[in-house]
């Protein structure tokens, strides 16, 4: 078997040993960058593991799920800015933030503090909580949160009708925005894969 080897190796000649060379060496390389990133991705996505899990424990949110809508509202950017003037990893609005303030007592506060990790996923899950208080009394509230959470009660209002009312996989056929039954989801399909990996995500 080692004579047939290497008869064949002698076969070819240096032409044909640099191209199957170059060829090794960039399977090398990119098996390298993909390693790489996959590290880093890694590393990100638990870069906010301490605030989130924080703020899902003050809440009593799962925290699979806060971290769920960081992912999809940030990807694990504090400094994210949003179109309409969110802030941060949940994405928070003034409006959101302020009334997050006021319930928890803060004086002088202001919107950019929502820059702070911390601060960021305290307010954002404080809202998602009620958001998921809203809905309690249907069969799963977190599809009606994260629609309320992307689009707002007013469209949620306009979606919950009939049988989707109180029937989550029905609500969810009927969201009207293509875009928000794609966020809720993606959220879901992430939280899901997040619960995999508790307890080290409690």
């Amino acid at each position: 078997m080692r004579n047939l080897v290497s008869v064949a190796v002698l076969a070819l000649d240096k032409k044909q040993l640099r191209a199957l060379l170059a060829v090794a060496i960039g399977v090398l390389l990119l098996a390298g960058i993909v390693a790489i990133y996959c590290w880093r991705a890694g590393r990100l996505e638990r870069s906010q593991d301490k605030a989130i899990q924080a703020a899902a424990r003050r809440y009593g949110v799962e925290p699979a799920l806060v971290k769920a809508v960081v992912w999809r509202e940030s990807k694990f950017n504090p400094k994210a800015r949003g179109r309409a003037g969110e802030i941060g990893l949940m994405q928070i609005q003034e409006d959101a933030a302020r009334e997050w303030a006021s319930a928890e007592r803060l004086n002088n506060f202001n919107h950019e503090q929502c820059v702070d990790p911390a601060t960021n996923t305290l307010a954002g899950t404080y809202y998602l909580r009620k958001m998921l208080r809203r809905y309690a009394s249907t069969d799963n509230p977190v599809p009606y949160a994260l629609a309320d959470y992307n689009a707002g009660r007013v469209n949620v209002l306009k979606w919950k009708t009939g049988m989707a009312a109180t029937n989550s996989a029905a609500f969810i056929e009927q969201i009207g925005f293509p875009g928000t039954r794609e966020y809720v989801r993606s959220v879901l399909e992430r939280c899901e894969y997040y619960k995999a990996q508790i307890p080290a995500y409690r």
